[in-house]
C-alpha cells in the first residue's frame, strides 16, 4: 500500500488517495493495539483490584 500511496503516474489519482487513507489508518491502529490498549487494560485492572480491597473491610464491618 505504501507503494500505491507514493505512486506518480497515469491512473493513480484515485488509487493514491485510497492508499493514503489506508496507510494513515494502519499506523494509529498499530500503536493503539500494541501500546495504548494494553496500558489501559493494565491500569483498569489495578484500579478494580484496589477498589475491591478497599471496600472489602467495609463489607466485613457491616456483616459483623
Amino acid at each position: 500500500m505504501l507503494q500505491a500511496a507514493l505512486a506518480h503516474g497515469v491512473g493513480t489519482d484515485v488509487q493514491r488517495n485510497l492508499a493514503t487513507v489506508v496507510v494513515g489508518g494502519l499506523m494509529p491502529a498499530t500503536l493503539l493495539t500494541l501500546f495504548v490498549l494494553p496500558t489501559l487494560y493494565f491500569s483498569l485492572e489495578r484500579w478494580v483490584e484496589r477498589r475491591q480491597t478497599s471496600t472489602q473491610p467495609q463489607m466485613e464491618r457491616r456483616n459483623a
